[in-house]
């Protein structure tokens, strides 16, 4: 169409000097309209700026759009494995692997068991001396163990390790009183955490390690392996005698356990793990072993909030009888105590018109 207009208007150009000079400019304005009504057509798809219009066609990406109503079924296995070698997909494997890190055991293996009164039995009397037989007899596998824990770390000594345990029982109770949750996992394992940090949120707890009554030895000592044979974790229970300073208050500031006065001589069997396969592994604090002689502590009294409405009480009514006896038996006071509530409890009775009794 453009085409047509075009060279209808070059015709025109050409024929105007001899229109003119025919006499035939009366035809003129009747064409000029004529070629003013016909329709004109402009591309508007077309950029306007000619340039870059390779870089232009680059920025559009023709992509193969999936079949979306094909099914697996219908997918021969050579197809289905050169798309997925076009597209640089693994093969799906019939199993999920997820790696996973066990840093610390779950438990206390082979765990020591207190003989019952230690620290209060002497070595000459005849129980110290046989729980010191005892002891003799378990020192064997320890020392088995001892020389397994030597393999993997050459610095390891079952006489020096006492004072490092202390070292790490100090600070792992004291991030736990600060409640320094993160400082902590520094010196406790994975399943100590939560059992020292439980129920410490809202509480106030003063916490003072004042000196060592013996000196920390090591009782017990065990190697396992989890899984397989390379991976060994070594256990090892350390005997503490120690003084201390326990308090612990509540959210409203009420003493709920202990003392900041009072020392208290605590006697406790406690548990060290390290992972010795690891090159990094450090001791840590994993648990406490509590006897089964041992008896059971009283719970702490728990704080609850006083709601603003009274309670009413029901009055209790005490028998004619009850109160003859009261009476014989109290003193002087409890026999006023009690001649005012009979008092009141007859005022507070409405008076009602009772038919006069007969004599008989």
């Amino acid at each position: 169409m453009e085409k047509l207009v075009c060279s209808s208007m070059k015709i025109m150009q050409m024929q105007m000097p001899q229109m003119a000079t025919s006499g035939m400019g009366m035809l003129l304005p009747g064409l000029q309209n004529m070629i003013q009504m016909q329709q004109v057509r402009h591309r508007q798809t077309k950029h306007w700026k000619p340039e870059f219009k390779r870089l232009r066609k680059q920025k559009f990406v023709k992509i193969d759009l999936p079949n979306l109503r094909e099914k697996p079924e219908d997918i021969s296995k050579e197809e289905m494995r050169s798309r997925m070698k076009e597209r640089g997909v693994l093969p799906p494997r019939p199993w999920m692997e997820r790696p996973f890190h066990i840093s610390c055991t779950g438990g206390i293996f082979e765990a020591y068991v207190p003989p019952e009164g230690d620290g209060k039995k002497s070595i000459i009397s005849s129980s110290g001396a046989k729980q010191k037989f005892e002891f003799l007899e378990k020192k064997s596998k320890s020392l088995l163990a001892v020389r397994k824990i030597r393999s993997y770390d050459e610095s390891f000594s079952s006489d020096e390790f006492g004072t490092e345990a202390q070292e790490i029982y100090i600070a792992a109770h004291t991030h736990m009183a600060a409640k320094e949750k993160y400082k902590i996992r520094e010196y406790v394992s994975e399943r100590c955490y939560p059992e020292m940090m439980h129920n410490v949120k809202d509480k106030t707890i003063h916490w003072r390690f004042l000196q060592s009554l013996e000196p920390p030895r090591v009782v017990h000592a065990r190697v396992t392996e989890v899984i397989t044979k390379e991976n060994q974790f070594a256990q090892v229970t350390v005997r503490f005698h120690t003084q201390q300073m326990l308090a612990i208050y509540d959210r409203f500031g009420r003493l709920m356990h202990g003392s900041e006065i009072l020392t208290k001589d605590v006697l406790e069997y406690v548990v060290f793990e390290k992972h010795i396969s690891n090159e990094y592994g450090k001791w840590r604090l994993h648990d406490k072993i509590i006897p089964d002689w041992l008896p059971a502590k009283q719970p702490a009294p728990i704080t609850y909030r006083i709601s603003d409405e009274p309670v009413e009480e029901a009055a209790k009514e005490i028998s004619a009888g009850e109160q003859t006896k009261q009476l014989e038996s109290g003193s002087d006071q409890q026999k006023e105590q009690l001649n005012v509530v009979n008092a009141a409890a007859t005022s507070q009775q409405p008076e009602t018109s009772a038919k006069p009794a007969l004599a008989i």
